[in-house]
C-alpha cells in the first residue's frame, strides 16, 4: 500500500478482529530501535510505532494519520508504519506511542534512486562491432565503433582505452551516433596513436564494459608492385567538358586497336537557358518575364518594356516587333495607369503562349504595374567560349576484345557537376590501361581479358556551369521550376541531381535523401529517369550485359560504399541487405582497393567510412548504384574522393572540398585510378557472380 493512504476508522475493527493477525514480530519487551529515532527540523520519516492498545490506533485514523501500511498486532500490542515530520514524531511519543523502527528518512529516496540505476548498469553490455588500426605516413591512428545495450538512453557516454605495444594507454569518448531516429552505434574519429595498438576496451557511464580486444590492421591488402618503367601520370590540369571531349578523342586516335568511343542515345539539354529580365524593379514592382525558347535561340538580347499611352480610358495591350516587346498599360478615366502586375503577367503570357512566359516577381502580388524598361532578356551564362548545343556524351569502351565476351567494368564519374577532381580518376585510369598496355604483361593481362566502359563526364552542362558561372553547381542544368521559383533569384538552385533520378528505391519509390522541390539540391525530377543524364547511364549498362562491376566516382570525404543506399523512414527500412556471401565480397574487395588507394601517398580510407551508404553516409534515394545493384545484377561501388587530411600542427582531420588546389586533386586522381586499377584485377578473376 503507498505512502499517502489513510485506512478508515470504520473499518479498523474489521482489520484487528480478522488478524488479531499475529505475525512473527518482536514483543512489547524485545522490541526496540538500535538507536534514538529522531527527525531534524522539518523532515519527514515513515517510522514503525508501537502503539499501547487498539483505541491509541483509532485516534490516529481520526486525526487523518498518514497509516502508510496495514496495521501488525502482536500480542499485547499494535505495531503502525506512519509517515510522521518532527514535530509528530514527538506528539506521538508523548501520549505513549514508541517508535522503534526508522524505516525510511524522506533523504533517503535520492540514494533509491541512484541504486535502482546501479542496477540497471548492470545490464548495460558494450560491444565493438568495429576496431581499427593502420599507418599513414608515419603516424599511426584507431578508429573503433561500439554499440550499447541501453541503446534508448541518449546519455549513456562511451569511454574507450587503449594500449600500445610497448605499453602507453590513453583512453578518448565516443559519440552516439543516430540516423532516422534509429540508435546505430557510438563512435570517434581516428585518432592518433603513440604506435601499435595491441588492446582495447570499452566501458559506459552506466557501468557496463566490454571484454578486452585486439584491433585488427586495416585494410590489411596490398596490391602488386608495380613494374619498373611503368607509366603514370596523365593528368596536369582540371578539365572541362570541352577538354574531357578532346581527350576522348585524342585516346580514341592514339589507340585505335583498344578503344572505341560510344556515343551514349540521350542528348543532353546543353550549355544553355532560357532568357530573361526583370521588367520593373523587384525592389518596389516587378514582373519576370522569360523566353520560350533558350536564350542562343534568338532571345537573349530581346527588350521588353511598359509604356503608359497617355490617354484616358486605354484598355491593356502590346506589341512584338524588331525584338521588343512593348506593354501598354491600361488607364482609368482620368488617364492614371491602373494595371496591376497580375494583370501584366497574365497578359504577356496569354497573347503571346509561343515566345513568352511571364510571371509576378516575389512580394509583387497586386502592385501597380511601374512604366519601365527597356530591359534586356538574358539567360545569364557567362561561358562565352562554351557550346549551347545538345551534349553527346561519350563513353571509351577499352579492351583487346570489345564484343561482350569479356566480363566488364564500368567507371563514371562527374554526376555531380561540382565534382572536379573526379573526371582526373577516370581518365588517369584510362591512360594507365592503355598506355601500359605495351609494355606491361599485368597491364595487358586486364585489357585482353576484362573489357572496361569509362564515362568520364555524366553531367556535362552542369560542369560548364560550375565551370564558367557557380562552382558549387551540383545539379544538371535542366530547370523543372514553375511560377515563381523561376525567378533569377534562384537561378543557382535549379536542375536536377542527377544521382536522385534513378529508378530503384527513388523517391517516388517512398524512399528518403531526395526531394520534390525544384530547389533543393537533392530534387528528384519530375519521375524517375526523366534526365538524359541518368538515362545515358543505364542505357550503356543495359545495352552490354558482360558488365558485372561498376564503380560511381564522386567527391569528397573519402568513402568507399556499397548498397543498399536508401532506406525508408520510419523505422529505416533499407533497400534489401545483400546476402551473407555478397557482403563478404563487397569487404573483401574494399579491402584490396582501399589498400590499392593507400600505396600513392599513404591515404587510408577509413573502416567506418567502408560500407553501405546507407550507413556509413545517408540515404540517397533514386542513387545510380542501387540501380545498377537490384535491377540490373551489377555489383555496384561508389567512391568518395577527397579523403580529410590530418594535420599534426593542429591535431585536425581537415576536409579538401570539392575543387581543392590542383596539386590534391592531382593526387587524388593518382591514388584513386590505383584503387580503379584494383577493381579490374577483381573483375578479371571472376569474382563477384553470388546472386
Amino acid at each position: 500500500m503507498s505512502s499517502g493512504h489513510r485506512w478508515s476508522a470504520t473499518v479498523t475493527t474489521a482489520v484487528l478482529t480478522a488478524a488479531l493477525l499475529t505475525v512473527p514480530f518482536a514483543s512489547p519487551a524485545t522490541a526496540r530501535a538500535e538507536a534514538p529515532i529522531a527527525l531534524t527540523a522539518g523532515e519527514r520519516g515513515l517510522i514503525r510505532f508501537q502503539l499501547p492498545d487498539e483505541a491509541a490506533f483509532d485516534r490516529l485514523l481520526a486525526r487523518g494519520a498518514d497509516v502508510a501500511a496495514r496495521p501488525r498486532v502482536v500480542p499485547g500490542a499494535v505495531l503502525a508504519d506512519v509517515v510522521v515530520d518532527d514535530r509528530e514524531l514527538a506528539a506521538l511519543t508523548a501520549e505513549g506511542a514508541k517508535p522503534i523502527q526508522l524505516i525510511q528518512r524522506e533523504s533517503d529516496a535520492a540514494r533509491s534512486a541512484a541504486g535502482s540505476r546501479i542496477a540497471v548498469q548492470a545490464a548495460d553490455t558494450l560491444k565493438f562491432l568495429q576496431a581499427y588500426w593502420w599507418t599513414s605516413n608515419g603516424r599511426t591512428f584507431l578508429q573503433t565503433q561500439v554499440a550499447t545495450t541501453a541503446s534508448d538512453d541518449p546519455d549513456v557516454e562511451i569511454t574507450v582505452t587503449w594500449t600500445t605495444a610497448d605499453g602507453a594507454t590513453g583512453t578518448y569518448p565516443l559519440v552516439r551516433f543516430e540516423d532516422a531516429d534509429e540508435y546505430q552505434y557510438h563512435y570517434a574519429l581516428p585518432q592518433p596513436l603513440p604506435g601499435r595498438p595491441v588492446s582495447v576496451k570499452a566501458v559506459s557511464s552506466l557501468g557496463g564494459a566490454s571484454r578486452a580486444i585486439t584491433p585488427s590492421v586495416w585494410p590489411g591488402s596490398t596490391p602488386p608492385a608495380l613494374p619498373s618503367g611503368y607509366q603514370k601520370d596523365f593528368i596536369d590540369a582540371y578539365m572541362t567538358p570541352t577538354d574531357i571531349s578532346a581527350r576522348i578523342k585524342r585516346l580514341a586516335r592514339q589507340y585505335p586497336k583498344l578503344v572505341d568511343v560510344i556515343n551514349l542515345p540521350n542528348k543532353t539539354q546543353g550549355y544553355r537557358r532560357t532568357a530573361v529580365a526583370y521588367l520593373g524593379d523587384p525592389a518596389t514592382a516587378a514582373v519576370v518575364v522569360e523566353s520560350v525558347k533558350f536564350g542562343d535561340q534568338g532571345m537573349n538580347g530581346v527588350q521588353v518594356r511598359t509604356v503608359d499611352p497617355g490617354a484616358a480610358n486605354r484598355p491593356l495591350s502590346a506589341t512584338y516587333r524588331d525584338r521588343v516587346l512593348t506593354v501598354r498599360l491600361a488607364t482609368d478615366a482620368s488617364g492614371r495607369v491602373i494595371s496591376t502586375t497580375d494583370q501584366v503577367a497574365a497578359f504577356i503570357a496569354a497573347r503571346y503562349p509561343q515566345r513568352f512566359r511571364a510571371f509576378v516577381e516575389q512580394g509583387s502580388a497586386g502592385l501597380v504595374m511601374p512604366v519601365a524598361g527597356p530591359a534586356r532578356l538574358d539567360d545569364g551564362l557567362a561561358g562565352a567560349e562554351v557550346s549551347k548545343k545538345p551534349w553527346t556524351v561519350q563513353a571509351l569502351r577499352i579492351g583487346k576484345t570489345r564484343d561482350g565476351s569479356k566480363p566488364g567494368v564500368l567507371a563514371y564519374s562527374q554526376e555531380h557537376a561540382r565534382e572536379w577532381a573526379t573526371p582526373l580518376v577516370t581518365l588517369e585510369f584510362a591512360e594507365r590501361l592503355l598506355a601500359n598496355y605495351a609494355t606491361d604483361p599485368a597491364t595487358r593481362e586486364l585489357v585482353d581479358g576484362v573489357e572496361v566502359f569509362i564515362i568520364p563526364m555524366v553531367n556535362p552542362d552542369g560542369a560548364n556551369y560550375s565551370f564558367n558561372d557557380f562552382n558549387f553547381q551540383r545539379k544538371n542544368l535542366v530547370n523543372h521550376c514553375t511560377g515563381a521559383a523561376r525567378d533569377p533569384v534562384n537561378r543557382n538552385s535549379w536542375g536536377v541531381d542527377v544521382n536522385r533520378n534513378y529508378a530503384v528505391g527513388s523517391y517516388f519509390d517512398g524512399y528518403v535523401g531526395a526531394s520534390q522541390n525544384c530547389l533543393s539540391g537533392t530534387y528528384a525530377g519530375t519521375a524517375e529517369l526523366s534526365e538524359a543524364e541518368s538515362r545515358n547511364v543505364i542505357a550503356l549498362a543495359e545495352a552490354n550485359s558482360n558488365i558485372k562491376f561498376s564503380m560511381n566516382v564522386h567527391s569528397y570525404g573519402g568513402y568507399f560504399m556499397w548498397s543498399p543506399g536508401a532506406y525508408k523512414v520510419p523505422g529505416r527500412i533499407t533497400l534489401p541487405r545483400p546476402s551473407i556471401d555478397e557482403q563478404k565480397f563487397f569487404l573483401d574487395s574494399a579491402r584490396r582497393i582501399v589498400g590499392a588507394i593507400s600505396t600513392e601517398r599513404g591515404t587510408v580510407t577509413w573502416p567506418a567510412y567502408t560500407g553501405p551508404v546507407a550507413d556509413v553516409l545517408y540515404s540517397a534515394a533514386g542513387n545510380s548504384a542501387d540501380h545498377l545493384y537490384y535491377d540490373l545484377g551489377i555489383t555496384a561501388w561508389n567512391f568518395e574522393v577527397g579523403n580529410d587530411r590530418w594535420n599534426e600542427a593542429t591535431q585536425q582531420w581537415e576536409g579538401v572540398g570539392f575543387q581543392p588546389p590542383f596539386d590534391e586533386a592531382h593526387a587524388e586522381s593518382q591514388e584513386y585510378a590505383s584503387g580503379l586499377m584494383e577493381l579490374v584485377r577483381i573483375a578479371k578473376e571472376g569474382g563477384g557472380d553470388l546472386r
